[in-house]
């Protein structure tokens, strides 16, 4: 718990730091930085990028496989915040439909270049080659689950948050990983919460690939400690499965948290 317990720590303060320093010199004005929530109210983005590059750290100092695909991640998730912010399109098959009609959206560019990075993560993650398949299946669905619960404020931090709490009772790189996000979600929960700031596509994909390297890191995994446990084959299907599902059914899993949340 003690190495957990500084992930968690060192991922929230570099969070809160970096969205400070982002606030204070709020780089191509703050104009940028400024979008309207659901209800019209104006936001910050700086935790976005903050929680992102946190993440990013904080993962890749455990496994720098999973660092580079939460930084792919949230890097893609901020070409679409920029280049796709007035495109009222959204889900994968309106994507892929633009695509396949010769139009590449920036929602097609964050599908395939986080799909990408997940593979290459899993692959290094996993030694068999199915694990190695599942694991960048899990790493690119948890992140794009995460962005589809983030409908209302506070609802993807706190997404993060509880299903990570589960890897702090564990041991291994994946614990650490599972660590790394909850402290990013724990620093932007309160200004997310309080509809100051949202976290937006960058710190949304970033914050779920780090939830599903966890996973695929394993606590407790074959490969970390010879038990049979979370990052095992079953665990692999069990998460693959339930990732696959939330993507096909995108919309009815984005509208749930809606109506959760308020309308």
């Amino acid at each position: 718990m003690i190495r957990q317990g500084v992930s968690l720590g060192l991922s929230a303060a570099l969070t809160r730091a970096t969205a400070g320093a982002l606030r204070a010199k709020a780089p191509g004005g703050r104009e940028r930085w400024e979008r309207k929530n659901y209800a019209g109210r104006k936001v910050e983005l700086y935790a976005g990028p903050a929680s992102a590059l946190a993440v990013a750290v904080g993962a890749g100092r455990v496994s720098p496989a999973a660092g580079v695909a939460v930084a792919v991640a949230g890097i893609c998730g901020a070409y679409d915040d920029i280049a796709g912010a007035d495109d009222a399109r959204r889900g994968f098959r309106a994507h892929l439909r633009a695509l396949r009609d010769g139009e590449v959206t920036s929602g097609a560019v964050k599908l395939f270049g986080i799909s990408a990075a997940g593979l290459v993560a899993g692959a290094f993650l996993k030694e068999r080659p199915l694990d190695k398949l599942l694991g960048g299946v899990v790493i690119a669905g948890a992140a794009h689950f995460v962005n589809l619960v983030d409908v209302r404020p506070g609802r993807a931090a706190a997404a993060v948050l509880a299903l990570g709490a589960p890897g702090l009772f564990r041991a291994g790189a994946g614990a650490e990983i599972a660590a790394t996000a909850m402290g990013a979600a724990a620093a932007i929960l309160p200004d997310d919460l309080g509809e100051r700031a949202m976290i937006g596509d960058t710190g949304a994909h970033a914050l779920g690939a780090a939830l599903g390297a966890a996973v695929v890191a394993g606590w407790g995994s074959p490969r970390s400690s010879g038990a049979e446990s979370g990052g095992g084959r079953a665990g692999l299907l069990a998460h693959a499965a339930a990732v696959v599902a939330a993507a096909v059914y995108g919309d009815k899993v984005s509208e749930t948290v809606r109506v959760l949340g308020g309308t």
